[in-house]
């Protein structure tokens, strides 16, 4: 660690304890060089993505925009914003395990959308409907004649009025 004083890298721990919170180690040092002491802080790196759009801009995921979309798919559903929150998280643990910075929009909202499919079908078809930017009403009424004649069985499969996701049109626009 780079003296504040004498900028030399050569330092000397001579405390470390938790910081308020727990996520952090506070850190007493003092320069070999100098004699100086200072006090540093150590956290863990947050996982930080960028979402890539559909028309090839990069920008920074942002987990209130991503939330914010569950939350309008599931206004007065009986889903609670902790559910919700939970359902987010998995999906960003899932791309910070892939160890992928840079997300496409089309997989984050497929993302969304599987779990949506499995925890509610009227979320999730208020979500695709968003997500899939329908053009004209033929492109829902094929999306909702296919919930009716969707075959159903385990829970990996689409529950009862779900969209089988391999049924959808290719993606085109959500807001991350």
């Amino acid at each position: 660690m780079r003296c504040p004083r004498c900028h030399m890298e050569d330092s000397k721990v001579l405390e470390s304890r938790p910081s308020t919170g727990h996520d952090q180690v506070r850190r007493r040092r003092q320069c070999q060089s100098c004699l100086h002491r200072f006090t540093t802080y150590e956290k863990v790196e947050d996982y930080v993505a960028h979402v890539q759009k559909q028309s090839g801009d990069v920008e920074p995921y942002h987990h209130s925009k991503a939330l914010r979309s569950i939350h309008v798919a599931c206004q007065k559903r009986p889903i609670t914003l902790t559910e919700m929150e939970d359902l987010l998280h998995d999906v960003e643990q899932s791309f910070a395990q892939s160890g992928e910075r840079c997300i496409s929009s089309r997989s984050l909202g497929r993302a969304i959308m599987e779990k949506l499919r499995r925890r509610d079908a009227i979320a999730y078809i208020r979500f695709a409907s968003v997500y899939m930017d329908f053009k004209d009403p033929a492109e829902f009424a094929r999306i909702l004649t296919s919930l009716r004649e969707s075959p159903l069985s385990s829970a990996a499969e689409p529950q009862q009025g779900e969209v089988p996701l391999s049924s959808l049109p290719p993606a085109s626009h959500i807001d991350f």
